[in-house]
């Protein structure tokens, strides 16, 4: 039995190193013509990649943090109007996918857009009256409304901690309050704020809709066309593996922050003395706070809402009612079982974990918690690369079938991208159950997977229900796998939207847009109810 249980881990962790080995050992076939390509690439679009995905990702840096930052001392500082309310709606904009909101803000802001269309014919303006929206500065735009939930979720937690205590400290010592700010509060998250930085930009490196709807020459939009529009493997594992690179440092800076926030809270400080309340706030002061917090929220979330329900009462008869039902049909079914069997994986690991802590349980461990920084791009070329060896090698083998002609391959894909998500939930949810229980069930005689049965899954069923719903959540929103690997006749709501953008039928595309908002709201709302308690 113990020797099974070590099979069936070494299996789930090649499964999951597969896309990124797959990437790796492709440089293995180093030949004369890949050297070429890589020439061509390096003279021709290789700096145009690295120079797009750069000055993007600088901008969207200075962005996250300068509106997480911003958010995070409001309500976290300072008491004002709203403040309650704020806390959980400056989360909202997690519920929107990017490449959503860029098909918002391009239907209403284009030169044929309403908002144009009415200020040239009201004031008689010629010509555009705004900037493209469908540009590098564009993108960043979207990005950074649409991510700096992550600096603020993590801002805010390290300034709860002891901000408000050191505060009062510096204040008594006579400091005035812009000191106490830039000298004491913004100090104690500066780490926070680099690992939320981090998984911003992962986020942005992985990001496909967007950069291709933009028509901005990403490394992931490299990776497509590339794969798909030249028909050239080689050229598309090198730009993976540039990709791949270039997060392996992103993650390795985050990891690196985490380990850093470390804030010795308390006893007064959690019961919640006076010299602890946030600061009141009076006349310009109150509306600069409310004015901050108000501005992300309406530009990542209220606006871009509101701005695909336009078409949807404008004309119900254009949208396509009749094939809804199926492309929700498709993203539920992908979403439910990759769900589940995400879920039976992380069970299972940690129960594994938890019963015997040795190398290679642990190993696996970590593969699967770190496969999250992965983006998307990476994922399918680890994948097909394999694939097309093994068709070369054995034309007749039927898994070339299974993985590329059925629902098999992109379930295989979104179990390396979301695995970490499960996982960390079930990590949280065992935390919680202490050692001495199984201890107490194993002198009554129950072990091995009665224990998991009877002891363990009683106290995990609500960590795994939440854990289930994230990933749910992830699979429908998640495009770039999606669209490649989904077999024939299986459009999920992520692609259809994708494709009705990209042809201009932006009205037709608001319908998939808004059921995927509204599937996202669903951790949106764990997550505030997790923080008010």
């Amino acid at each position: 039995m113990r020797r099974l249980n070590d099979l069936l881990l070494l299996a789930l962790g090649l499964l999951l190193l597969v896309p990124v080995g797959g990437v790796l050992v492709s440089w293995l076939q180093w030949d004369a013509q890949s050297a070429s390509i890589l020439g061509q690439m390096v003279a021709t679009v290789l700096p145009g990649y690295a120079g797009a995905s750069l000055l993007l990702c600088l901008i969207v840096a200075a962005g996250v943090a300068l509106v997480g930052v911003s958010t995070a001392a409001a309500v976290t500082l300072f008491d004002f109007p709203g403040r309650r309310s704020f806390e959980w709606a400056l989360l909202l904009p997690l519920a929107m996918p990017a490449y959503v909101t860029a098909y918002a803000y391009t239907d209403f802001l284009q030169f044929s857009g309403p908002l144009q269309t009415w200020l040239r014919a009201t004031f008689g303006w010629q010509g555009r009256v705004f900037p493209e929206v469908r540009s590098l500065p564009g993108a960043a735009w979207v990005f950074i409304f649409c991510l700096y939930p992550y600096v603020y979720l993590l801002a805010r937690t390290a300034l709860s901690e002891r901000a408000p205590q050191l505060m009062e400290a510096a204040r008594l010592l006579g400091a005035p309050l812009r000191r106490r700010i830039t000298q004491v509060a913004l100090p104690l998250a500066r780490p926070a704020v680099a690992a939320g930085v981090a998984l911003a930009l992962m986020e942005t490196l992985a990001d496909f809709g967007v950069s291709s709807y933009f028509g901005i020459q990403t490394f992931s939009t490299g990776i497509y066309k590339a794969w798909l529009a030249m028909d050239n493997r080689v050229a598309a594992a090198q730009l993976a593996t540039t990709l791949l690179a270039l997060v392996a440092v992103l993650l390795w800076l985050e990891h690196r922050a985490q380990k850093r926030m470390r804030f010795a809270v308390t006893r007064g400080a959690r019961a919640g003395s006076n010299e602890a309340q946030p600061i009141a706030l009076h006349g310009g002061r109150r509306v600069l706070a409310w004015s901050v917090c108000a501005v992300p929220v309406l530009m990542g979330f209220v606006l871009p809402v509101a701005f695909m329900l336009r078409p949807l009462a404008a004309d119900w008869s254009v949208l396509p009612w009749d094939r809804f039902l199926q492309w929700a049909f498709n993203s539920v079914r992908l979403g439910a079982l990759s769900a589940v069997l995400a879920v039976a994986a992380a069970v299972w690991l940690m129960f594994s974990l938890r019963q015997r802590d040795d190398p290679l349980t642990r190993s696996v461990v970590r593969v699967a918690g770190m496969a999250y920084a992965v983006p998307g791009a990476v994922i399918v070329v680890g994948l097909l690369l394999p694939v097309g060896w093994l068709q070369q090698l054995a034309p007749d083998t039927p898994i070339v079938f299974w993985v590329t002609g059925t629902v098999l391959g992109v379930v295989w894909a979104y179990l390396v991208r979301f695995m970490s998500v499960a996982l960390q939930s079930v990590q949280s949810g065992y935390a919680r159950i202490p050692a001495s229980l199984d201890d107490s069930a194993r002198m009554l005689g129950v072990s091995g997977w009665r224990l998991l049965a009877r002891v363990h899954w009683p106290l995990l069923r609500r960590s795994a229900v939440v854990a289930g719903l994230l990933v749910f959540v992830d699979v429908m929103k998640e495009l770039p796998a999606t669209m490649v690997l989904r077999p024939f006749n299986t459009d999920t709501l992520a692609v259809v939207a994708y494709q009705l953008a990209r042809d201009e039928r932006l009205g037709e595309a608001a319908l998939p847009s808004l059921a995927l908002v509204l599937v996202g709201l669903i951790p949106v709302m764990l997550l505030s109810r997790t923080l008010r308690r």
